[in-house]
């Protein structure tokens, strides 16, 4: 059976390398629903290639992204029209932001590198009040419903890539090419950690190894 599971699990990732998409891409549409139509000041944490951030300008005064990797900030600006309000900043995220307040704060598959509590009592300091905090992050799987959940995107996973690029080969995104580490804290923990910080924060486990988080400041 070990030897089946290998094999398995080489057929998905040669069949996901010839379709690969973006994890977190799939969640802004979904970001972008949970804030208002129009707002002052963003700040986009962790903003790697941009994505995001263009998203958000299309509803912000100003955007900020602020991203620790050189290289993937300076695409970031080669993608994004000069004539966006959005600058992107080089920087530790904890240390180097921007001063605030802002209306909107994003942090996309980038807090699991930071220190939980310290991060989210940044992110609560930043926003001013009645601004809205949104996270999408990543989480160990632990218990029965992890097991599920994985299992179901397991199947997902190239499914939606092959219909994303309705059947044919495709390179790998500008978004993808950022160094990732693999999530150590629970889901459990990452909610009691969050509601110690952020009272009344709304966590939910997702599919595709994601888990959301949203946060109205009062």
């Amino acid at each position: 059976m070990t030897g089946l599971l290998r094999r398995l699990h080489a057929v998905l990732d040669e069949f996901n390398a010839a379709y690969p998409w973006d994890h977190n891409a799939y969640y802004h549409r979904w970001i972008l629903r949970q804030l208002p139509p129009r707002f002052g000041r963003a700040l986009d944490a962790g903003s790697g290639s941009g994505d995001l951030a263009r998203l958000l300008a299309g509803r912000a005064d100003r955007v900020c992204g602020i991203d620790i990797d050189p290289v993937i900030t300076a695409r970031a600006r080669e993608l994004t029209d000069p004539a966006a309000p959005v600058v992107f900043t080089v920087g530790d995220v904890l240390t180097d932001t921007p001063a605030g307040p802002y209306d909107v704060v994003t942090c996309v598959a980038a807090v699991h590198h930071m220190p939980l509590a310290e991060a989210l009592t940044c992110f609560r300091d930043l926003l001013a009040p009645g601004g809205t905090l949104v996270v999408v992050g990543l989480y160990r799987a632990h218990d029965p419903i992890d097991v599920l959940l994985d299992g179901v995107s397991v199947v997902l996973n190239p499914l939606i890539g092959w219909v994303r690029h309705r059947g044919r080969r495709a390179p790998r995104p500008v978004s993808m090419t950022a160094v990732t580490t693999p999530a150590t804290m629970t889901f459990a923990e990452i909610v009691a950690e969050a509601r110690r910080v952020l009272p009344r924060a709304r966590l939910r486990r997702r599919l595709l190894w994601r888990y959301t988080l949203v946060w109205r400041k009062p």
